[in-house]
């Protein structure tokens, strides 16, 4: 990804973008204003600035404003890879959802974006064993974005969450790197078993709106699942599949994560 740099460089393209951006949608709507300095220009960097917008919309009584922002900054500065996948999780909303025209639109406003950095701050303080928090931070995340990741997941970057109303990722399952999902996506057990439970996904996959990849079932490379449909087996790699339950409908060419096109008589198929 051309504009990405190491986190925290003064020549992140990125941030520096998104702050050019924020200073031109101030001229061209003042009453956001005050909204728009607070969230990003009072800030160095891009960890800062996701630190206190995010923990402006999770405080709550529990653990208010203050605190939180304080966990997400020790998180968001503490691994450089969290860095590294927020800035390819921008990059790919910005080359792939429409609706997108500016690095600024996801940390602003998109929940979808919200909720996944969320979740790598949460998935952070998991690993760190601080599990009680982590799943507390689960839990607002669920109720303020609508969106239900646990925090054991392993998730990749690069990754498109489309409008993102609930979508649900469980604690086992696995994603890998430049996904695409749209809003309703589960990825799922089958019941009361546990150990390795739910989906593993692999690179470039675009799962439709509403489908269910249900079990321990591995999504191969590049595959493509269309919307509303229901998982139950494996899926080759470069393979669509829709229906339910999920039946092989054509192939796919390289990461029709990028391409967003959810036909199955596209031109990659």
């Amino acid at each position: 990804m051309s504009k990405l740099l190491h986190v925290n460089s003064p020549r992140d393209a990125i941030w520096n973008e998104i702050r050019r951006e924020t200073e031109l949608g101030i001229s061209q709507e003042p009453l956001l204003a005050s909204f728009m300095h607070a969230v990003v220009l009072r800030h160095d960097t891009l960890e800062e600035s996701l630190a206190l917008h995010l923990a402006q919309k999770l405080g709550a009584p529990v653990l208010g404003e203050t605190i939180l922002n304080e966990i997400m900054r020790e998180a968001l500065m503490s691994s450089p890879a969290i860095g590294v996948a927020i800035r390819n999780d921008l990059e790919a909303i910005r080359e792939r959802d429409p609706a997108c025209d500016r690095y600024s639109l996801p940390l602003l406003y998109f929940k979808g974006f919200h909720a996944m950095q969320t979740y790598r701050v949460a998935h952070y303080l998991w690993n760190q064993g601080r599990r009680e928090l982590a799943l507390y931070l689960q839990n607002r995340s669920s109720e303020v974005f609508g969106v239900d990741i646990h925090p054991a997941a392993r998730i990749g970057s690069g990754i498109l969450v489309d409008h993102a109303t609930s979508l649900v990722i469980g604690e086992t399952a696995v994603v890998g790197n430049n996904v695409s999902m749209l809003h309703e996506v589960t990825l799922g057990g089958t019941g009361k078993d546990t150990g390795d439970r739910h989906p593993k996904v692999g690179n470039g996959v675009l799962i439709g709106a509403g489908a269910k990849i249900l079990g321990n079932v591995r999504i191969g490379d590049c595959a493509k699942i269309g919307a509303g449909s229901v998982v139950l087996e494996d899926v080759p790699a470069r393979c669509t599949v829709a229906g339910v339950p999920a039946k092989r409908v054509g192939t796919c060419g390289e990461e029709p994560s990028r391409g967003m096109d959810h036909r199955f008589d596209c031109g990659d198929c």
